[in-house]
């Protein structure tokens, strides 16, 4: 299973290298199939769009009689008339068309709303390689900026294309209605603009598409630089100059790419408005040597070479907008194909047929791995990241402004694997520590049980039960982390306790937060738990910030809970405090700590130690010591350095 869905990846990856990012043909059948939700609105557009036009065709047909009748005859009274069916019908057209542009929008914001959903569900189904992979500027901006500019496209040019489209099909009837010749030679070069149209679209597509990746790599450059971390890293290490000057450069590609979007064919649409404005000229030369010189074989009255020149004009401006509209078109195009790109992705991880449901309660907590190899993959979704060390739509070097903040997995990617052949079993209510050096594999462990990742080979058991034949939403119920490094909202004290609980009481929350020894901290605030903690909980230290995770673990009170070096920034005191009341609460869960803590350690029921990705020993702290291996050589190069500040901590605490 795991090596189809990495062989569904790299076969999609190596398409998209293969088609340079072409646009799938299939993306103009997607778009409209995004408007099936809403054929009666559409409906009603089309009906609007035909009946506007056929009111402005009315105008325009009106004049032929307004010159040929009422003012030939010096008829006031046909010519109030007509004047009264021009008015009517104007003020009929203009009163349809503000309901259309508001069918336009209702349509185009709900479509795009759906689009958005679509794409954040499809995000969050990603795995965490997707994550680590991806800038996070590029995912907010596809989501954000691309979506925003298929939405003006919905709203504005896919529905001016279909008006105008109805204009010219009956501004045309009416044109061959009146002189089918004059007609003709209207149409004499139309071809040969349509041609180049087309051609300059394919250059607005593709600057387009770099235009936005340009925009998704500014976005993303701002989103590393202007976050507390961005910020802290740039101020302490005195590089404000360089982010500055990086910042210019995307921003300087950017702006060149905006005007060369911008400037796409304006050169050929002045040679088209030139055509265009002269053709009427030729017109009233043509009509005029007819009436002039009374050709029988082509008839045309005064009135109706009038009325086929505001058809003309009719025609040709639709027929301008049109052609403008198709270069946008391609654009916009662009747009779909960056956000269908994201719709396709394939998912790594997912429920399986008739996943199992496993409630908290019904769970016994034993967690085992049998014969467990695990390698993180090589990059495969960097083929849709905008550009990143390559030579950008400029042919300049782009470069990540703080390659340091861009998060990667843990442990990763080694040219050997990360795990091989790892097998434990971890009773019920049992705590169980890793051990072993930076590197060796130990938040990977963690990570393969919620299934973060999905083993290579082997299996992940809780209760017997293979973790991939547990429903993703049922492991996320039954397992509790707290990862090395916290994450808090932007938010108050009391939101960031209830993410992971919405509807815990009160007196659940204050537990939770006393079990965790924050509860006094907190009320040490001038607002309490309504206290706003920043973001990323920057407000409080590194220790207030662990411990609030540990309360929000403790309040979700699953039946697994892993600790990922979840005492790492906390004083002796409050880690005391801590284990003091992580004891009890252990007793009925299992545990899974990764800690460089004696005390954690000690606490233990096993310990297991891994090297270099394999489980190299395991037992308890004395039988480990007795064996003399990798375990009792940690003990004595750090554990015992830490032995007399655990001493002076519990002498505080008694």
């Amino acid at each position: 299973m795991a090596l189809q869905k990495m062989g569904g990846l790299a076969t999609y990856a190596e398409e998209q290298k293969k088609r340079g990012r072409k646009t799938d043909p299939r993306t103009l059948k997607r778009i409209v199939l995004a408007f099936s939700r809403y054929k009666v609105q559409v409906v009603l557009v089309l009906f609007t769009i035909l009946l506007t036009t056929a009111l402005n065709l009315v105008v325009a047909l009106t004049i032929a009689p307004v010159f040929d009748d009422a003012l030939a005859h010096r008829n006031f009274n046909h010519l109030l008339i007509y004047a009264l069916i021009m008015l009517v019908a104007t003020v009929g057209a203009g009163i349809i068309g503000v309901a259309q542009t508001y069918l336009n929008n209702l349509i185009g914001q709900n479509v795009m709303r759906d689009f958005r959903n679509k794409l954040y569900a499809c995000l969050q189904d990603m795995s965490l390689r997707f994550f680590t992979s991806t800038r996070t500027g590029e995912i907010q901006s596809r989501l954000s900026n691309d979506v925003s500019g298929a939405q003006t496209a919905v709203t504005d040019t896919f529905a001016a294309a279909l008006t105008n489209i109805v204009s010219v099909v009956g501004t045309i009837i009416a044109m061959l209605y009146i002189s089918p010749l004059l007609t003709v030679l209207s149409f004499a070069l139309l071809p040969i603009f349509l041609w180049t149209t087309y051609k300059v679209g394919k250059v607005r597509r593709l600057s387009s598409r770099a235009t936005q990746q340009s925009l998704a790599s500014l976005n993303a450059l701002m989103q590393e630089t202007l976050s507390v971390s961005g910020i802290l890293l740039i101020k302490t290490f005195g590089r404000k100059k360089f982010a500055q000057s990086q910042f210019e450069t995307e921003n300087q590609n950017l702006t060149n790419l905006g005007i060369r979007q911008q400037m796409v064919g304006r050169r050929f649409f002045m040679l088209v408005n030139t055509f265009f404005s002269l053709t009427p000229v030729i017109i009233y030369v043509v009509a005029g040597w007819i009436i002039i010189y009374q050709i029988h074989a082509v008839s045309i009255t005064i009135g109706g070479m009038v009325a086929f020149i505001t058809l003309q004009t009719r025609f040709f401006n639709p027929i301008a907008q049109l052609l403008s509209l198709q270069v946008n078109m391609q654009g916009a195009l662009a747009l779909f194909d960056r956000i269908f790109e994201y719709l396709d992705l394939p998912i790594e991880i997912q429920d399986a047929p008739n996943a199992l449901d496993l409630s908290p309660e019904a769970t016994h907590g034993e967690v085992a791995f049998r014969d467990v190899s695990f390698t993180y993959k090589s990059d495969e979704f960097s083929v849709l990241s905008a550009t990143n060390g390559k030579d950008n739509a400029n042919g300049q070097k782009k470069s990540t402004i703080l390659p340091e903040l861009v998060t990667h997995s843990p442990e990763e990617p080694a040219s050997h694997a990360t795990l091989t052949n790892i097998s434990f079993t971890i009773k019920p209510g049992q705590l169980a520590a890793l051990v072993g050096p930076s590197g060796a594999g130990k938040t990977t462990i963690t990570y393969l049980i919620p299934r973060l990742y999905d083993v290579d080979s082997g299996a992940v058991e809780i209760d017997g039960h293979n973790v991939k034949e547990i429903a993703l939403a049922s492991l996320g119920a039954l397992i509790g982390v707290v990862t090395q490094e916290t994450y808090l909202f932007h938010t108050s004290v009391r939101e960031n306790l209830l993410y992971v609980r919405p509807d815990a009481t009160e007196e659940e929350i204050i537990a939770a937060t006393k079990a965790a020894a924050i509860h006094d901290r907190i009320m040490e605030f001038d607002d309490g738990y309504e206290t706003i903690v920043g973001e990323r909980g920057y407000r409080l230290s590194g220790g207030e910030k662990q411990r609030m995770a540990i309360a929000r673990v403790l309040l979700k009170n699953p039946r697994i809970l892993i600790l990922d070096e979840a005492t790492s920034s906390l004083d002796t005191l409050s880690e005391r405090l801590i284990q003091a009341a992580l004891k009890p609460l252990t007793e009925n869960r299992t545990t899974i700590a990764i800690a460089h803590r004696l005390s954690t350690i000690l606490a233990a029921d096993v310990i297991l130690v891994v090297d270099k990705g394999e489980l190299v020993e395991r037992g308890t702290h004395r039988e480990l010591l007795e064996q003399g291996g990798l375990y009792a050589k940690l003990y004595n190069q750090q554990f015992l350095q830490q032995l007399a500040e655990e001493t002076v901590g519990l002498d505080e605490v008694v």
